[in-house]
């Protein structure tokens, strides 16, 4: 009896055991698919400035919110048509000047290129241009290149990257759609602002307001450092003795320390190099949506103002020549 009850529990144990084993199985395999079949998208930066900045990625101050985690300063530079025409596809060209060969700190402390991206701003009404308005030259330009919408009810607000900054740091192309006000009688022709933001490499800090290995890291007590240590995955463990008490301060992996062992350290003095190489830009340019009915009359206008001036030319000569004639007769 007590052999049939031991049998009957193992039975039943053995039989839990399966069930788990099967479910694990179903898990491990349906969590695998799913990274196949719907791949998640990184948390690169414009991924981060919208999660900071969900509405509008310009602050009211006119200040673009990737300077947030960008501190250090670079040139941007945007180049487009002084004035369009409506239902026109024009380029904008977007450049971040800066040194190829430079590499930057990454997250795991190894070195790596610089990755580039841009946040473009459009007046109400401009948009990306649809592929199949696209010129075959603007179409070898941006082959490649994904323009994503800041927001799902935005098509003027555009963000692109991270890219290689090696082969788009040159030149990004975005292909623009311009508005017909004849259309859309929310569109007016008139002159309309354009913002560019454009992040160079990795950011001092994450949207948390943690800092990133792509710091200088200062000492935050005074004191003689008495022994620097080599963490497992990387970076130190800097001690500083202040005489009252022992301050440890942790340098992440991928920065330099400038210090060493007995050192005196004062409040803010450097611990490390500071590896940044990267940088924010922001540029503001305007662009006039134009009408061609107003540039015909313009014409029209020009042209009437020069035949008068020439009439009135020819209409003083043949003045002074009869004032001449009398004057010999």
């Amino acid at each position: 009896m007590r052999t049939s009850k031991i049998a009957a529990m193992w039975r039943s144990g053995k039989q839990v055991i399966t069930k788990v084993a099967i479910v694990a199985i179903v898990t491990v395999s349906l969590f695998l698919a799913s990274d196949i079949l719907m791949p998640q998208s990184a948390s690169a930066y414009p991924f981060w400035a919208q999660q900071t900045a969900p509405d509008t990625p310009r602050e009211a101050t006119g200040r673009i919110v990737c300077a947030n985690c960008h501190l250090a300063e670079k040139a941007a530079e945007i180049e487009i048509p002084h004035s369009i025409l409506p239902n026109k596809v024009f380029d904008a060209v977007v450049k971040m000047p800066y040194d190829r060969e430079v590499q930057e700190v990454m997250g795991d402390g190894s070195k790596g290129d610089l990755q580039v991206g841009a946040v473009l701003m459009l007046p109400e009404g401009f948009k990306i241009a649809p592929e199949e308005r696209i010129p075959e030259e603007l179409k070898e330009k941006v082959d490649g290149l994904f323009y994503q919408q800041y927001r799902q009810d935005d098509e003027n607000v555009y963000i692109v990257g991270p890219l290689p900054g090696k082969e788009y740091a040159e030149e990004i192309h975005f292909p623009i759609l311009s508005p017909d006000p004849n259309s859309d009688k929310n569109i007016n022709f008139g002159k309309y602002a354009v913002h560019l933001g454009v992040n160079l490499g990795r950011g001092q800090t994450y949207p948390t307001g943690d800092l990133t290995n792509n710091n200088q890291f200062k000492a935050t007590a005074a004191g003689t450092i008495t022994s620097i240590n080599n963490l497992e995955f990387g970076g130190y463990e800097v001690t500083i003795n202040t005489g009252d008490d022992t301050v440890v301060e942790t340098i992440p992996a991928g920065v330099e320390l400038v210090v060493s062992v007995g050192q005196e350290i004062a409040v803010g003095e450097a611990l490390s190099n500071d590896p940044n190489v990267g940088g924010f830009g922001q540029k503001d340019t305007e662009i006039v949506l134009q009408s061609s009915t107003r540039i015909g009359w313009m014409v029209a206008f020009v042209s009437a103002i020069m035949l008068a001036q020439m009439f009135l030319v020819l209409k003083k000569k043949q003045v002074e020549r009869v004032q001449a004639a009398e004057m010999n007769f």
